[in-house]
């Protein structure tokens, strides 16, 4: 498709005076807000941060070193040491009050996430909800995941044991660019709650908002050193972080998850990774074709592509595919692109030159060896410098690159299949094993194929938003899409280190009652086969 022939999918010029009452990066991005949200970081260099809208500088910003990473620890360390001593009810209440003030300043924050990434206005606001779900979630739960729990003890009525819980001590957690909300402090609350300091490294380009949600948690009633940040490249501040840290938690790359995974082994830390992705949409021959289309829509484009759990890879059953493909690729074209801070852009920008470059790579490739564009295919820098548009591929084959790479931006490769078996197969034909999404008006069919997909959340009906947003239920990645889960019991246990407390009553665990070693093994045999008869667990 040439730029002639391109739909118009234009927002506000980013480089042209800004209309009466409407909000600038100079509005929001202050000098002011600037110092109130960096007066906590650890760094003694300087560094800035860009908006992907226009490319411009948002703020200049501490940067941290070898040195700064260790004195955050240390601020950390000590109060941790008083902050797992207060009670956990007292510790949820933070979250329930900062619950309360997401939701009452989300304004604030859906400026600054738009503008450090560049997204639609409604993608920002799925961070706002995701991160209001888990505060709550965590606020309510998160005494009932941590109270000491009671098991059978190795001799019933005479061992009794309790199961407790202890804060880990300072995670070091490594977020992303792409939901500077959800995936930086988001995933943090479940560690305070259970007792942790944290110490974080969000990345530079998307890290006012990470500061932001600090910012907040402070006022909600977290102590201010609980929560430190450090600011740097990855490559000078990720492995110090690892080095330092009681446990790691990372999002991003599975390269360089691999070798987060491996710093932490050599100190003998626990570490919870979310990687790469390359996402399958199956639509089978009996669903539903409008909503399938409306959804893929939903599933392939959101934050402009740039979500861990988005689709990539599009099964259609061949009896509909040409009709579904039809009805997609409408809506795909008739998308509205925008870069303004308000609501009614259906996609936004890319986050930057480099992702910008990979998704054209892609494309390029693709089409030099064969591959149809069925929508999309060009930049548009008429809207801002890091604009594509939303892209559907047709005709993909095994040698393109964007048939098993992860793109990590607006564009999905479409493939027939004629039985679910080779739907399954062909979905499960790669190294990764994040997220799927089913669609099919058969709920037992549906439930059916999920069961045999080999990723750690399945969507019915629906791309990623149920499984994701569905907190009491874990959510992670099979193979190369990580270790542990976030969300649910696993999603705060993790955080935790479990002991287990037996106390023996009345008969020691030896021979007594004046038994000889024979007499006792004999008892001790007659009493397990008593245990399993009178089925004891």
């Amino acid at each position: 498709m040439t730029d002639s022939q391109a739909p118009d999918l234009t927002g506000t010029n980013p480089l042209a005076p800004a209309p009466e009452g409407v909000r600038t990066a100079a509005d929001v991005v202050t000098p002011e807000l600037v110092a109130q949200l960096t007066k906590g970081v650890v760094g003694s260099g300087r560094t800035a941060n860009h908006t992907p809208f226009t490319g411009d500088k948002l703020a200049d910003l501490p940067e941290s070193g070898p040195e700064d990473v260790r004195r955050a620890f240390e601020a950390a360390r000590a109060a941790q040491a008083v902050w797992e001593r207060t009670p956990v009810r007292q510790r949820a209440a933070v979250l329930l009050r900062f619950h309360d003030l997401l939701l009452e300043r989300q304004g604030e924050v859906l400026d600054l996430v738009q503008l450090e990434t560049g997204k639609a206005r409604l993608h920002a606001h799925e961070e706002v909800q995701a991160v209001a779900v888990a505060a709550r979630h965590y606020g309510r739960k998160a005494p009932g995941y941590l109270r000491p729990k009671r098991h059978t003890g190795a001799v019933p009525t005479l061992t009794k044991v309790s199961e407790l819980r202890h804060p880990r001590g300072v995670v070091g957690q490594i977020a992303p660019w792409n939901y500077p909300l959800e995936l930086s402090v988001g995933d943090a609350l479940p560690a305070f709650v259970a007792g942790n300091a944290v110490v974080m490294k969000p990345d530079t380009e998307t890290c006012l908002t990470a500061l932001w949600a600090r910012d907040l948690l402070i006022e909600a009633g977290l102590p201010a050193d609980v929560f430190q940040v450090v600011l740097g490249e990855g490559p000078v501040v990720g492995p110090e972080l690892v080095r330092h840290a009681d446990y790691v938690s990372f999002t991003g790359s599975t390269r360089t998850g691999r070798e987060v995974a491996q710093g932490a082994a050599a100190r003998l830390v626990g570490v919870s990774l979310e990687l790469g992705g390359k996402n399958a949409m199956l639509v089978l021959d009996d669903a539903d074709i409008e909503k399938a289309a409306a959804g893929a829509v939903r599933a392939c484009f959101s934050s402009a592509g740039q979500l861990c759990i988005s689709i990539e890879r599009l099964y259609v059953h061949e009896s509909i595919a040409d009709t579904f493909l039809e009805r997609f690729a409408a809506r795909t074209r008739a998308m509205r692109l925008g870069n303004s801070l308000a609501y009614g852009a259906e996609m936004g920008s890319l986050a930057g030159e480099r992702q910008l470059k990979a998704v054209e790579r892609h494309v390029e490739d693709a089409v030099a060896k064969g591959a149809k564009v069925v929508a999309g295919g060009v930049a548009r820098p008429d809207i801002g410098p890091y604009f594509f548009e939303p892209t559907i591929l047709d005709g993909v084959e095994d040698s393109m690159a964007v048939c098993d790479e992860e793109t990590f931006g607006p564009v999905v490769s479409v493939y027939r299949f004629g039985t679910d078996d080779e739907a399954v197969e062909r979905a499960n034909a790669t190294p990764y094993g994040l997220n799927a999404s089913v669609w099919t008006t058969s709920a037992r069919r549906g439930l059916d194929v999920a069961s045999r997909l080999r990723t750690g959340t399945v969507n019915v009906n629906e791309g990623y938003a149920p499984a994701y947003g569905s907190v009491q239920s874990p959510m992670g990645g099979m193979k190369d899409s990580g270790l542990g889960r976030r969300h649910g019991s696993e999603g705060i246990l993790k955080y935790t280190e479990a002991q287990t407390v037996a106390r023996q009553r009345l008969l020691p665990m030896a021979p007594s009652l004046g038994m000889d070693d024979e007499r006792y093994a004999q008892f001790m045999s007659r009493s397990l086969r008593l245990m399993k008869a009178f089925r004891f667990r």
